[in-house]
Parts: C-alpha cells; structure tokens; sequence
C-alpha cells in the first residue's frame, strides 16, 4: 500500500490469483484512469470508462481486495475517491508453474488487446486530434538479428527511454502546458518459431 499521495513505483506481480483478479475489462479500465487521472470516485471514474457507479463501486472493492487501488480519504459529502497503490506492475512466466503461466499470459492478452485497440483508434481517428498530434504518434517495426542476451540487454534500454517521463504521472507540476497522456507500447519477439531453422 502506499504511504501518501504518490502511488509506489511499479512492482511485480507473482500470485496468480492477483493476475486473475485484474484479467477484467472493467478493472483494468479502472487503473488505466486512475493511473492518468489520480483519485477518483467510483461515478467519476464511470463517466471516463462508460461504466455505472454501481459496477465502478464492485469492481473498485475488488479491485482493493487485491491491493491494486486504495481509499484516497474522504471527497464531499459521502464520495470516495480512489487510487492506485502502485504506477505499473510487471509479470513473468516460470518454467514450471502452469498456473501463473496462464494468468500471466491472459492478462497479458488482455492488456495487448487493450493498447493495440487504443493504437487503432487514434490511427482511425487521426484526423480529429489538435494538428500538432497528428503526426505525434507513431507505429514501426523491424527485424534484428540478435543473441539473447542482446535482446535483454535492448529491452533494458528500452525501458529506460521510456521511463524518462514516468515521474510526470504523479505530478502534474513537472507536466508541460500542451503536455497530454500517451501510450507507449513495446513488443519484442523472436521472429521464428521454436522449431524453425535459423
């Protein structure tokens, strides 16, 4: 749980009941807001995902139950504002465990599906972003042909550039005045399948 206003940094995920819990449209709807947003009522957070308080509420406790979110104190009246206990989480398959394989790899299936659809839309809808957005965002792809250490050693760097602005999640002070939220997602694979000749 975090200890004040700012979530912990991201932390990683081993339980496979946990991984089950957040495998959920409406919860991971629900971080992804009050990851860009901060705390949020359970009708604000609705508002931002298309959801009812109601189920917003259910999914929040559930949620809370995992230690994903948290009560952020009190909002007026009989409001409850929620928030993230951490920014991010990470999750990795065993050799040998077939279950946290699975949850590992459905809440991995889910949250792609989620981004690749966000990247679909923006790309469809190109058009009706600010001008200076337009060509901001961006989809490549290459082969290289690297050993595996290579590989880690890649994602590492990836990483790191991409963290460079994870800080501005947490303080809105530090975000420039046309600053806005944005996605960044990176795949790395083998190119062949296991049995494939190199």
């Amino acid at each position: 749980m975090s200890t004040d206003d700012h979530p912990s940094p991201p932390g990683r995920l081993t339980d496979p009941s946990s991984m089950r819990a957040l495998s959920h449209a409406v919860r991971l709807a629900l971080i992804e807001v009050l990851t860009v947003h901060g705390a949020l009522t359970a009708t604000q957070a609705g508002k931002l995902i298309g959801e009812s308080a109601t189920t917003c509420s259910f999914h929040l406790r559930q949620l809370a139950k995992y230690g994903f979110v948290e009560e952020a104190g009190k909002g007026p009246g009989r409001s409850r504002p929620w928030r993230v206990t951490r920014r991010g989480w990470t999750v990795e398959e065993t050799s040998n465990d077939t279950e946290t394989n699975a949850a590992v790899s459905a809440l991995g299936e889910m949250s792609l599906q989620r981004q690749l659809q966000r990247h679909h839309d923006f790309s469809r809808g190109k058009s009706s972003y600010p001008e200076s957005w337009q060509s901001a965002g961006s989809a490549s792809h290459t082969v290289w042909w690297v050993s595996p250490s290579e590989m880690v050693s890649l994602q590492r760097e990836i990483e790191d550039l991409v963290s460079r602005f994870r800080d501005r999640l947490g303080n809105p002070e530090s975000r420039p005045s046309d600053a806005s939220p944005v996605e960044v997602t990176i795949l790395t694979h083998p190119f062949n399948s296991p049995d494939s000749p190199a």
